[in-house]
């Protein structure tokens, strides 16, 4: 019986060794191959309570966060070992084997309803208070930035790859009373397409991971902790600083409107609405660039909205936000007029609000 009891005590102490290891490893970096199950990438720690990120993976929080269906979002970066990002004309330009990773949750009440409430930026993720509905990665191999759609069943044991998107039927309790709506999960196509912009000079770089959304700290409230940029550097992930001012987000009420106006439109248009993105045709400019106020939208007639313009004249009525096209696009959710056009299914009423009070402040006036 001796002999049995100990070489079990062993086999369970050396399982609970691997186990505690297994959670504590680095990322796996698949440069060909298409891991259908989200636990092959080795980026989280899962229990039947908690989701947590390893800890040779980095949480961060863009400044400026794109609105989808008022989902909260934890965020992951990892660089293998020993490699560093650069930066190529100012932006952060990562290296072969990085993984960005994306999870897309909701916060649960006392009755276990999903429910809206202001996202407070876990880094963990208690599961007997959160319902985690699907992991977007994005991965820089050999031939460039990849996209996998993962979406994770209802035990929250695992998530599966979807790349052809998959949706959910989602009510979501407000003070408001409830939301029912389809919850959207891209396809792998879409996710590349908006998450990924196109810099100037050829680059390709991640939405979110970029330098101007890094360029701040984790939360408005922390005003005495390092930006996120820094915090690159400290971990010699980063050559070196970006010389920008750190990054103002849309959602710090202490700010003047336009500032938060122009911060909102950046980050939920500017990546179609730039020089070099989807939207270049439209002469429309909402990720900063412009010279003149035309190309912001004020006074400027639509290129091809087709029914989107809502018989509207003009992107931006100064001072007539009823009569611009810009709130009626973000006022919709009809599928062949709402913009942004992918990524929600409600509509984001802060965001309208913001954008109806910096348009009605706005002076002049279109022919």
């Amino acid at each position: 019986m001796k002999g049995p009891s100990l070489r079990l005590i062993a086999t369970c102490i050396f399982t609970t060794l691997c186990i505690s290891a297994c959670s504590d490893s680095s990322p796996v970096f698949h440069d060909s191959d298409s891991p259908q199950r989200l636990s092959e990438w080795n980026l989280f720690s899962l229990s039947t309570t908690e989701f947590s990120p390893v800890e040779a993976s980095l949480v961060f929080r863009p400044t400026n966060q794109l609105f989808t269906d008022y989902a909260h979002k934890l965020r992951t970066l990892w660089l293998p070992q020993g490699e560093q990002a650069t930066l190529a004309d100012g932006e952060i330009d990562y290296p072969r084997g990085t993984i960005l990773s994306k999870t897309f949750y909701y916060p649960l009440n006392a009755n276990g309803e999903l429910v809206k409430v202001a996202d407070p930026g876990l880094k963990t993720l208690d599961l007997r208070k959160n319902v985690i509905i699907e992991t977007r990665l994005l991965v820089k191999r050999t031939n460039g930035w990849t996209a996998f759609p993962y979406v994770w069943n209802d035990a929250q044991t695992e998530a599966f790859l979807r790349v052809a998107g998959a949706s959910k039927n989602i009510s979501l309790k407000s003070d408001a009373g409830s939301l029912d709506f389809t919850y959207f999960v891209p396809n792998e196509n879409q996710c590349s397409a908006c998450h990924v912009t196109e810099h100037p000079h050829g680059e390709m770089h991640p939405l979110g991971a970029i330098a101007s959304q890094l360029n701040a700290r984790f939360s408005l409230d922390d005003t005495n902790s390092l930006l996120q940029t820094e915090i690159l550097q400290e971990r010699n992930w980063l050559q070196s600083m970006p010389e920008i001012e750190e990054t103002l987000s849309w959602m710090d009420e202490s700010l003047d409107t336009d500032t938060r106006a122009l911060a909102y439109l950046n980050i939920h248009c500017g990546h179609c609405h730039n020089p070099n993105g989807a939207a270049d045709t439209s002469a429309l400019l909402l990720d900063g660039s412009h010279d003149i106020s035309i190309n912001l939208g004020v006074c400027k007639p639509p290129v091809a909205a087709g029914g989107g313009a809502g018989d509207l004249l003009y992107g931006i009525v100064p001072g007539i936000p009823e009569e611009s096209i810009l709130i009626y696009r973000m006022n919709t959710t009809a599928p062949d007029e709402m913009m942004p056009e992918l990524g929600r299914s409600l509509i984001h009423n802060e965001g309208v609000e913001l954008i109806h009070s910096w348009i009605s402040q706005l002076p002049g006036n279109c022919p």
